[in-house]
């Protein structure tokens, strides 16, 4: 059985890393952040490995496609370099996400580029069959994610990122995330409203400043608050619903789509007396997962407009839809199930990124029960 070495920083030589694996986040760093597009991954590889098996394990599971959006996208970009000359890796240096690959065997500039930060004892565990997945967050820059990966063959190559793979996606989504928070909340804020519905319902998400509460309600047990965003292009919907009467143990992925398109049925109208409802007819996906220190459903898929065909109960479509992110949970502190939902309608757009605003948004969750700050978000990509 192959095993993943993770090298640790005492086998990496050269004065290259010396002082730059201090001050992840801190005020201290006053390095400038990386650059580049925000959900796009660089992956320094020989072009021959690049259209071979590892490249395509790579692709596979590193970003592979997500099915749960209009059309679908990779969970990100890719931009493929090769180390062809200085030049080129102080432009490596400067970028947000980076995956430095390749074989032990190859005499390539990448495999040299490896070999030289690499102990003389972790490149011969490397050769007895050994892999490295070795991170480096903000080595050269701050808000920085690389990746150094390793193997002895290109077949072992391929089969780390089919093993680690998704431990290295779920590694540039947490530092996306991270830096979109900071994008979207270092200077955009309406506290004001924030603090309004901490005061009202006893919970608050941050919001930006063109955000604005189209619906806030409570009827018994049930609260329900909708906030939009609307722009010439481009329209943002998060929902806020909670009930105090609702055991954990009837929380289950058909719970949460019939609560959903019930509540999005009752507030979430459009014009022709349609309503926005679940698509069924396409992929729709419900994981269980933690979620701010709570055992939550995460679900993802597509919503359109419906409108009642003629008297009966038939739907038919009216136009308009998108994806949509929902995190359903039990909260302890508040015994209440809430449920967070961000939806996106971009019919221009690319949806990915629009998306992760979403999960952004209810990542800063909070009530005034529990212990998350409105500025509790991680500060380790900053």
């Amino acid at each position: 059985m192959r095993r993943t070495l993770v090298v640790p920083d005492a086998l990496l030589l050269g004065t290259l890393l010396a002082g730059l694996l201090l001050l992840s986040g801190c005020e201290g760093d006053y390095r400038p952040r990386a650059v580049g597009p925000i959900g796009e991954i660089t992956v320094v590889m020989d072009s021959s490995h690049w259209t071979g098996p590892s490249g395509e394990a790579l692709r596979a599971n590193v970003t592979p496609w997500v099915e749960t959006l209009p059309v679908s996208e990779r969970s990100f970009q890719l931009r493929h370099l090769e180390l062809t000359d200085e030049r080129t890796y102080e432009r490596v240096q400067d970028l947000k996400n980076v995956i430095i690959a390749a074989p032990l065997s190859d005499s390539t500039n990448e495999t040299s580029f490896l070999r030289r930060r690499l102990s003389d004892e972790a490149e011969q565990a490397i050769l007895d069959g050994q892999t490295a997945v070795v991170p480096k967050p903000n080595l050269w820059r701050r808000s920085q994610r690389i990746y150094y990966v390793a193997a002895a063959s290109p077949d072992a190559l391929a089969e780390t990122f089919r093993s680690q793979g998704t431990q290295i996606r779920d590694t540039f989504t947490e530092a996306t995330l991270q830096r979109m928070d900071r994008n979207m909340y270092e200077d955009d804020r309406r506290s004001a409203l924030e603090d309004t519905l901490m005061q009202r319902h006893g919970f608050a998400v941050n919001m930006q400043s063109d955000f604005q509460i189209a619906v806030d309600t409570t009827t018994g047990s049930e609260g329900f608050v909708w906030l939009r965003r609307l722009l010439a292009q481009t329209r943002r919907e998060f929902f806020v619903y909670y009930v105090e009467d609702v055991s954990p143990d009837q929380i289950t992925p058909e719970w949460i789509y019939n609560t959903r398109d019930s509540l999005t049925r009752r507030h979430l109208r459009g014009n022709v007396r349609g309503f926005a409802k679940i698509d069924y007819r396409r992929p729709l996906k419900t994981e269980q997962r933690s979620f701010l220190d709570r055992y939550a459903y995460d679900s993802r898929g597509l919503w359109y407009m419906v409108a009642p065909l003629g008297g009966g109960n038939e739907l038919r479509p009216v136009g308009g839809g998108g994806p949509f992110v929902n995190y359903t949970f039990y909260d302890q502190a508040t015994d209440r199930v809430y449920m967070l939902d961000g939806s996106i309608f971009a019919p221009d757009n690319d949806k990915i990124d629009l998306l992760r605003q979403m999960e952004v948004m209810a990542r800063t969750f909070r009530t005034a029960e529990g212990s998350r700050s409105p500025d509790a978000s991680p500060t380790a990509a900053k």
